[in-house]
């Protein structure tokens, strides 16, 4: 599974932030690290309806935007550093100048936001690079998805559609993990699942369902400022659900047989139990259910599997509470 730890705009336009981020997330074990490329002139206009002060920085949502701005050479500082801990960075862009900027840095993949599906000029552009895609769901109905799809299934590009729910954060009732097979059958392609819970448990259980990329928001803190925080893991929380993901592709690749359990036999001889009698009997007892008990290892008696085999005989000889019963014993 291609783990994506997205930042966003945790970083608070903040350059020295957004590399402390990837530092972090270095230990983490993620495959790649995701930003957002704003450029507020190319993508935002006075009628949009986000414009209003909601930020003790910002008097309005352009503010915001221009605030998270980065020019190439910082972005490809971020690119340069990301691949130095070994992770790839990707980003999502929000206008045709943000898919230059990237491709003048020379990004590898791109991740299409929820509320770019229906951008068909900015999807062109992209598909024109020839490069990945990762195509968000969250805000599109079945129509637009479709259109989306077949738009860019021509282009030839390594497509994956990712289920998605624009609410921040999702509850457990807006995950839609039932969607990834869906998905994964009506446009026999990739699957994934961008998550916006701020927990782990719906990443795994996306993996469990067949999805093969998992995005997920980060955040250093989830009593920071910022539209996603409460909809991101922490560094933590990324660290667990990594193991969880890891440890789970081996689970599922192991090979393990019931049929084989030849390296198990001397904890199966420890575990196992003999017959024992639970109190002092004399010789020509006649044993019953009540008499008996089980008690370890294997191979001191005759074996608990078969006391139906030993109810109604008779005793030989005398025993002591808590004798193991052998075959000798009975008549």
């Amino acid at each position: 599974m291609y783990l994506i730890a997205e930042i966003g705009q945790a970083h608070e336009g903040s350059l020295g932030i957004a590399h402390s981020y990837i530092d972090a997330l270095a230990a983490t074990g993620v495959d790649a690290v995701k930003f957002q490329t704003h450029i507020a002139e190319a993508e935002s206009s006075i009628h949009e309806p986000f414009r209003v002060k909601f930020s003790y920085e910002d008097d309005t949502r352009y503010d915001y935007w221009k605030r998270m701005e980065f020019n190439a050479e910082q972005w490809a500082g971020l690119k340069a550093h990301c691949e130095d801990k070994g992770m790839e960075f990707i980003s999502s862009p929000f206008s045709i100048a943000a898919v230059e900027l990237l491709e003048r840095i020379g990004v590898k993949k791109y991740k299409i936001g929820s509320g770019e599906v229906s951008n068909l000029l900015m999807l062109n552009r992209i598909a024109l690079t020839g490069k990945d895609m990762l195509l968000s769901s969250g805000m599109s109905d079945w129509d637009e998805l479709d259109t989306a799809v077949a738009f860019l299934k021509p282009f030839g590009n390594k497509l994956t559609v990712l289920q998605c729910t624009t609410a921040y954060p999702t509850a457990p009732e807006q995950w839609g993990l039932q969607l990834i097979p869906e998905l994964k059958e009506r446009y026999k392609l990739p699957v994934g699942f961008s998550d916006h819970s701020g927990e782990i448990t719906a990443g795994i259980a996306a993996f469990a369902l067949g999805a093969s990329v998992l995005e997920f928001h980060v955040v250093f803190d989830k009593r920071m400022f910022g539209p996603d925080t409460l909809a991101s893991l922490t560094i933590d929380q990324c660290s667990q659900i990594v193991r969880s993901v890891r440890d789970l592709e081996r689970a599922l690749k192991a090979s393990i047989s019931k049929g084989d359990q030849v390296a198990l036999q001397p904890l199966r001889d420890m575990f196992g139990k003999s017959l024992a009698l639970n109190r002092s009997l004399p010789a020509g007892y006649s044993i019953c259910l009540e008499d008996l008990e089980a008690k370890k290892p294997k191979g001191h008696g005759i074996a608990a599997s078969d006391y139906q085999h030993v109810i109604g005989r008779t005793l030989r000889v005398s025993k002591q509470a808590w004798d193991f019963l052998r075959q000798e014993d009975l008549m």
